[in-house]
């Protein structure tokens, strides 16, 4: 298992060029900054400690490296920008990884340069080249101070950072991320001042910047690597005078499971399907800030995300707005019986929903502000001849969006390269796919071509006894099936994911899987999914194992 695991993260031929690259500039920079304190005349004297200042000087160096590097994946702005034009050249979908990997290897060198200046203060107590305990070094002087400092930091950022910290409560993530600013006001002043000299003793002078250049070195580094912090700074001001422009929450839906539907208004606001925004509620909290796919398309006259109730922030907004645990148990309890389609006329259907009129709520609805669009993989599904949509519970919503906007160019026939889509929703309860059982029907009414989308439902939790019966009773012979009301049928277990891309493969390669299509020409399959971890890797490997001559698999995590 950890063989497999090194050989998927370090061996794979882009993560081993991305290896080589990344941290052969860390060694290089390390040993740039060895040779530049080693070969300083100025610096002669605490040269006579010898490795341990060198390590320490180039481990800062490359600390200064990687604080650089460690903003620019999360200018969002920039990257959404950049990625329609630029895809090819960079993963910019990668940007949360890339971002990982940095701060993985600032806590490598963190410890390597911390180490080196301990080592350093007790030598220069213990030889006396500066007339100074190590305890003032510590405590009392800048480099010491915002050193200690932003260990603390980084060990409160890391910690909660944790993925399951991090889904268990968000909210000690999202504050603890925001040290990030101290973090950088703690590293830009790190090395300046007095703290390197040439001189046994500081010289300090009266007038600005309160010490003398002659003698107080400093190092430079902060000059450079400033730049992408001050580009951030410049985004996040842009994204909260975005988000304050008019926005007004017009409707809330409520689906069986207690996923709330949330339909916003904001002319400003301009996305393509398969994108994300982030959502703020003030009166839940002022200052968190909540990711959701966009699950509207970009011709419906609102912008809408399907929240469900899992944790603090979401059950707050879930009792502010009137549809807390009672509404949510009695519709989940009557989206668990199977009906008939005939039958739905009368007694409703699983994808009914309960939609919350201002006028009946005690207070009105509250405020909310919208920040984005930011990019996603999603947004090139229309690049590919085939599409291979997968969602697991509500990792669904992306593709919500994405179906809309294939109906509604289906009606325009301006599908561009794609051909045909499959899509694959797999659920663990009954309940869940009232979320999007009406979008469903009306994009599977709408095909004129049966063969263009093909719909694949997957139960995978045991269903009880009464559901049993319901089902046998309502399926013999019916024209839709009991569970979803789709003429597709809801198949019960998790799917086979090798075997399916292997009928895909073998379908194309004879050519009855794309009309008019030959063997002979390169098929490009582009897997679009969404869902936990264990599942994308299932799916990553079937799409590798079953890529061919004539067919490329393409998979990306939304």
């Amino acid at each position: 298992m950890v063989l497999a695991w090194f050989c998927r993260e370090f061996l794979a031929p882009r993560r081993l060029v991305f290896n080589v690259l990344f941290y052969g500039a860390q060694f290089a920079w390390c040993a740039l900054g060895w040779y530049l304190q080693q070969t300083d005349k100025k610096l002669y004297a605490l040269n006579g400690l010898s490795w341990s200042v060198w390590i320490s000087r180039g481990a800062g160096l490359t600390l200064a490296f990687n604080a650089g590097l460690l903003l620019i994946p999360m200018l969002r702005n920039l990257i959404t920008l950049l990625r329609p034009k630029l895809v090819r050249l960079f993963p910019a979908d990668e940007n949360i990884w890339f971002h990982r990997q940095v701060a993985y290897s600032m806590a490598f060198w963190s410890v390597v340069h911390t180490t080196a200046h301990y080592v350093n203060f007790f030598n220069i107590e213990l030889t006396q080249v500066r007339t100074e305990s190590a305890l003032d070094i510590h405590y009392t002087q800048a480099g010491g101070i915002t050193g200690h400092f932003m260990l603390l930091i980084m060990v409160l950022m890391y910690t909660t950072a944790h993925h399951k910290i991090r889904n268990q409560c968000f909210e000690a993530f999202w504050y603890t991320h925001h040290l990030a600013f101290f973090f950088f006001i703690g590293l830009y002043t790190h090395a300046t001042g007095c703290f390197v000299r040439d001189s046994v003793n500081p010289d300090y002078i009266s007038s600005f910047p309160f010490y003398s250049t002659e003698h107080c070195l400093g190092y430079e580094s902060w000059r450079f690597i400033i730049w992408p912090g001050i580009a951030y700074f410049a985004e996040r001001m842009y994204r909260e005078y975005r988000a304050r422009r008019e926005t007004r929450l017009s409707k809330v839906l409520v689906h069986p499971s207690g996923a709330m539907e949330l339909r916003i208004v904001k002319p400003s606001f301009k996305y393509t399907a398969g994108q994300w925004l982030f959502i703020q509620v003030p009166e839940i909290s002022g200052f968190q800030w909540h990711p959701f796919t966009i699950t509207s398309a970009p011709e419906d006259p609102y912008v809408s995300v399907h929240i469900r109730q899992v944790g603090d922030w979401t059950h707050a907004l879930g009792e502010r707005l009137g549809c807390g645990p009672s509404v949510v148990a009695a519709m989940t309890k009557a989206a668990m019986k199977g009906v008939d389609k005939d039958e739905a006329q009368d007694c409703g259907t699983r994808g009914d929903f309960v939609e919350l009129e201002p006028s009946s709520l005690a207070r009105p609805l509250p405020h909310v502000r919208i920040d984005g669009p930011y990019g996603a993989p999603a947004e090139d599904v229309f690049d590919n001849e085939v599409a291979v949509l997968i969602g697991a519970g509500i990792g669904v919503t992306p593709f919500a969006s994405i179906l809309k906007h294939i109906w509604y160019r289906q009606k325009k026939g301006n599908l561009g390269s794609l051909r045909r889509v499959e899509f694959f929703w797999v659920c663990r309860d009954a309940p869940s796919f009232g979320w999007f059982q009406s979008l469903l029907q009306e994009v599977e009414a709408a095909q004129f071509d049966p063969n263009f989308l093909r719909i694949n439902i997957y139960l995978t939790q045991k269903i009880d006894e009464n559901m049993l019966w319901n089902i046998a009773v309502n399926d013999a012979g019916a024209e839709y099936d009991p569970l979803t009301l789709l003429r597709t049928r809801t198949m019960f277990g998790r799917p086979d994911w090798k075997s399916i891309y292997r009928r895909i493969r073998e379908a194309i390669e004879i050519g009855q899987y794309l009309p008019g299509s030959t063997g002979q020409l390169k098929t490009k399959v582009g897997t679009y999914f969404c869902g936990p971890g264990a599942l994308a890797k299932a799916i990553k490997e079937a799409t590798l194992q079953h890529t061919s001559n004539n067919v490329e698999f393409t998979f990306a995590k939304v």
